[in-house]
């Protein structure tokens, strides 16, 4: 799946969420709502990691993939609602950050 489609779908998946917060809350959900609902599922993906490698006992319900996706849904969401262009902006930051460890490990090499 590509990021566009990956994209479309979760912002399916966030009309759908308006539509029931506004019939179960009276209101949907504002660009901070899901940056404070994207913590919360960083902080579910801590666990879910630190039970897989047994440094707590595993929570109930969720698994590792699932919780990946959560967040995945969050950063897609909170970028369109921010209008960054994810795929654009993980590019640069992809190449500058290969840059930049590249010349780290240059300089290492030449000590």
């Amino acid at each position: 799946m590509e990021l566009s489609e990956i994209t479309e779908r979760a912002m399916r998946v966030h009309a759908l969420y308006d539509r029931l917060n506004a019939a179960q809350r009276g209101r949907t959900w504002e660009r901070q709502d899901f940056v404070l609902g994207f913590a919360g599922d960083v902080g579910d993906l801590a666990k879910l990691t630190q039970a897989a490698d047994g440094i707590r006992p595993a929570p109930g319900g969720r698994d590792l993939g699932h919780e990946l996706a959560d967040c995945l849904w969050s950063v897609v969401v909170i970028a369109r609602l921010y209008g960054v262009d994810l795929e654009s902006a993980f590019t640069a930051t992809m190449a500058d950050l290969e840059q930049s460890i590249t010349g780290a490990l240059d300089a290492e090499a030449q000590r």
